[in-house]
């Protein structure tokens, strides 16, 4: 707040700073709230017992109270049975055939089929031994019907045609699965499981094809047969290849590539079935990338993740010289845990080679200082004579260790530990961490293609899923046409682009051409309190550039012309330029501080000169003015500063305006009152999720267009849980309340939406149902609350996927 020096956090807390939007609009009279019950709810009540005799503060007791019980949202009684259906077909553009990345489902079983929870040994047993039991030759003679007859999740689900009056049980005896003699092992040591199949649900397919017809409304049944026919489709090509989800992958097919850290992206193929336009089923398929450990050895996988020079100084590099502790290159050498391997060298057989083995954790003890008890003949272990594991291997195997100062991995299996230059990564698993920078720009490269290059991908992935010679699809009598889809489709004329007194036609440029261009809105307030800061780093081997101060101050004057020449407003020309800091956050915190008590007010914005493409310093500066001092950032390159590329302005300038508060361009309309006839709301959502093996929640966005053109949009983020994709109720009020409160009185004046589009991304067709009872019901339930129930708010729920991209044009204009 202006007025008051920012010399005291503690007597003046930051606070976020706040936007306000554009004028109010006049949408005329408002209309009935269709969310609204027509029928009465039976509340839910609650007594206090007579018999507790409560007294009040001053002794009187307290009569028995009903207490109405008010977090049932009537909402979730009232989901829509039918899912809503395209009204028609567009006109606009020039009409083509499209070849799609779909194939039609020419035909499909519609049996009925039965659904069993599966148990296979403990509830925690591991992923692999539940494969092997389920795969045992045992199981498959005692399981009713034959093996062939199941569809196994590899988890917890299976299906199949029998029809299982009563719980099935049968005792698994992995010792002799594995040729062993069960008299010889003792008793405590037998490797016996228990698998228990017991029916769950009864899934007719028949259901499908009754909703498609409209005869029955979307529901759990619909559901359930449409997750049977995945697994279906899903059974052979997850035994014959890496399986990831949906995504299926060949590393002798060739295309992968090197990512760096010892990490590899490949390319592989999606499928999943869908239900389509005109009554039928179809399979969408796409090109998938994943990365994966890559087939090297450990001391090379661990020389390149810790991103160290030279392997010979590796050994002598995760622990610090002097106090001997463990240092950040032997955490990350922790990354190896829970990974398979092999153990190659000189003189060791064949057979044992081939034995994989499973990482326990990486020791903080070397080869040399790692001993054991090695057993004499005819005498027990405790009396054997000690060595360390360099002495082992030279007297067993007659090899010296090269690196016998890198540390000694442990193995799943009891007392069993190899030096780590012997351990080799088995190939086909997912690498489950967070990629760097590199790491991300790499992948994006090696992800992309032009479409002709991805139809040949995914031609490739769908002979590799070979379809034709599937025998769980024929056994199931699934036929799939190897030919993709053709269907009509048009394209649109691009829209032009409004700015201020001035309009735009970028074509399919894709491209912003910004010059003699006036932003649509200028920033709301004149800039008068700002400020700059210039970041160093230390290592000079970061590419980037610190630019000295001549060329800083040549950098602002430009800005500052620049951004008058797009119609920003700019009061104050000779912002604070603070000197070189190498911590972010020291630099972010004198930065907000000196412009404040400069100009005795709250800084409107805050520009950062990086040193280089690093994310470190990015993300602890947006850490610290996001969080702690709720202050507007905009960060720029060095190099860029010292370049002082007028485009490179223009650039940074349509963030900059935003975050003041205005608009860089809208779509030209033909009518002042853009697309809408009335007040309508647009919703966005999403839910990302942590990789695989780490421990954080997952995160849900949305946001909220704040104009009545789309145009502006303001977001809200919450925590959400662990791998939960549901926005739970707590949050959607968290966010929408008060976005939803600041769109009535900027946008519409007061008045509700009539129309309001949610778009969720990131839910798969059987996740609709949850989107439609639980996040639309209390989006429902908030705008009720708000309002009277003369007001009215007309709700569409569009789910979007991004696995319908067109990837052949077979008669467009190539331009």
């Amino acid at each position: 707040a202006s007025g008051a020096p920012l010399r005291d956090p503690a007597r003046d807390p930051p606070v976020a700073s706040q936007q306000t939007l554009p004028s109010r609009v006049d949408w005329g009279d408002p209309v009935r709230n269709p969310f609204q019950p027509d029928h009465p709810i039976s509340d839910e009540v609650a007594y206090v017992p007579e018999s507790q005799n409560l007294n009040q503060a001053d002794g009187t007791p307290i009569q028995p109270v009903r207490q109405v019980l008010t977090d049932v949202n009537p909402y979730r009684l009232q989901v829509p049975s039918q899912l809503m259906r395209r009204p028609g077909f567009g006109r606009d553009g020039k009409a083509i055939q499209l070849r799609l990345n779909s194939h039609a489902i020419s035909n499909a079983p519609n049996a009925r089929y039965y659904q069993y929870a599966v148990q296979v040994g403990k509830p925690d047993s591991k992923r692999g031994l539940i494969k092997n039991v389920w795969g045992s030759r045992e199981l498959a003679s005692k399981i009713p019907g034959g093996i062939r007859e199941w569809i196994y999740d590899g988890n917890t689900l299976a299906w199949s045609k029998q029809n299982l009056p009563n719980e099935f049980h049968a005792m698994i005896d992995m010792d002799k699965e594995k040729g062993r003699d069960p008299s010889t092992v003792p008793e405590d040591k037998r490797d016996l499981h228990r698998v228990a199949i017991r029916k769950s649900a009864t899934v007719d397919l028949n259901n499908i094809y009754a909703y498609l017809n409209g005869q029955v409304d979307f529901g759990p049944g619909v559901i359930d047969a449409i997750n049977f026919l995945d697994h279906v489709i899903r059974e052979w090509p997850s035994k014959q290849h890496i399986n990831i989800k949906k995504s299926y992958f060949d590393r002798n097919a060739g295309q992968k590539e090197l990512v760096g850290g010892g990490v590899e992206a490949m390319r592989g193929i999606y499928q999943s079935i869908r239900m389509a336009e005109g009554k039928r089923m179809v399979v969408n398929v796409d090109v998938s990338h994943t990365c994966f450990w890559n087939k090297s050895s450990f001391p090379m996988i661990v020389n390149q993740l810790s991103g160290h020079m030279d392997l010979d100084t590796l050994p002598y590099s995760w622990r610090d010289r002097q106090s001997g502790r463990t240092n950040n290159k032997f955490t990350t050498m922790k990354r190896l845990k829970r990974n398979d391997f092999f153990v190659s060298h000189k003189n060791r057989s064949e057979r044992e080679s081939k034995v994989i083995w499973k990482v326990h954790d990486i020791l903080d003890k070397s080869a040399k200082e790692y001993k054991f008890k090695l057993r004499v003949p005819g005498k027990p272990r405790e009396e054997g004579r000690e060595v360390n594991l360099v002495q082992y291997y030279q007297e067993k195997y007659q090899i010296y260790l090269q690196w016998p100062d890198l540390p000694v991995v442990q193995c799943t299996k009891k007392n069993t530990v190899y030096p780590m230059e012997v351990c080799n990564m088995h190939e086909g698993q997912r690498y489950p961490y967070k990629l760097n920078e590199q790491q991300t720009s790499k992948m994006i490269k090696f992800a992309v293609q032009p479409p002709e290059h991805r139809l040949q991908a995914i031609q490739a992935g769908t002979r590799m899923l070979g379809w034709d010679k599937d025998p769980v699809l024929n056994h199931y009598g699934l036929r799939i046409n190897a030919e993709p889809i053709i269907t009509k489709a048009r394209v649109l004329n691009p829209p032009t682009l409004q700015f201020n007194k001035s309009t735009f036609a970028p074509g399919t440029k894709g491209r912003w051409d910004l010059r003699n261009k006036k932003f649509l809105v200028p920033n709301e307030a004149p800039l008068r309190c700002w400020g700059l800061a210039v970041l160093t780093d230390p290592s000079s081997a970061q590419r980037g550039g610190t630019p000295n101060q001549g060329q800083v101050n040549a950098f602002v004057q430009s800005f500052i012309q620049a951004y008058q020449g797009h119609g920003g407003i700019v009061e104050n020309r000779n912002p604070l330029i603070n000197g070189p800091q190498s911590d972010p956050a020291k630099c972010a915190e004198l930065l907000f501080y000196g412009v404040g008590n400069k100009h005795n007010a709250r800084p409107q914005l805050l520009i950062f000169i990086l040193p280089n493409t690093s994310a470190d310093n990015y993300l602890r500066i947006k850490k610290s003015c996001d969080c702690r001092y709720g202050s507007f950032t905009q960060c720029v390159q060095g190099a860029q500063v010292i370049k002082n590329n007028p485009q490179y302005h223009s650039n940074v300038l349509m963030k900059v305006n935003a975050k003041l508060g205005g608009t860089t361009a809208r779509v030209a309309m033909p009518s002042p009152s853009g697309h809408f006839s009335r007040p309508t709301m647009i919703i966005g959502a999403d839910v990302s999720h942590a990789a695989p093996g780490i421990g954080a929640p997952s995160y849900a966005a949305m946001t909220v267009s704040m104009d009545k053109y789309a145009a502006r949009y303001a977001a809200g983020v919450q925590t959400n849980g662990f791998r939960v994709e549901t926005i739970s109720t707590r949050n959607l009020r968290d966010m929408l309340t008060p976005l939803f409160r600041h769109w009535t009185a900027n946008v519409s004046g007061g008045r509700l939406p009539d129309h309001v589009y949610y778009f969720r991304d990131g839910v798969s067709e059987t996740q609709f149902l949850n989107v439609i009872k639980y996040e639309v019901a209390d989006i429902k339930e908030i705008w009720n609350e708000m309002v009277t129930p003369q007001a009215g708010v007309k709700p569409h729920e569009v789910s979007t996927r991004e696995r319908y991209p067109t990837v052949d044009k077979l008669s467009a204009d190539h331009k």
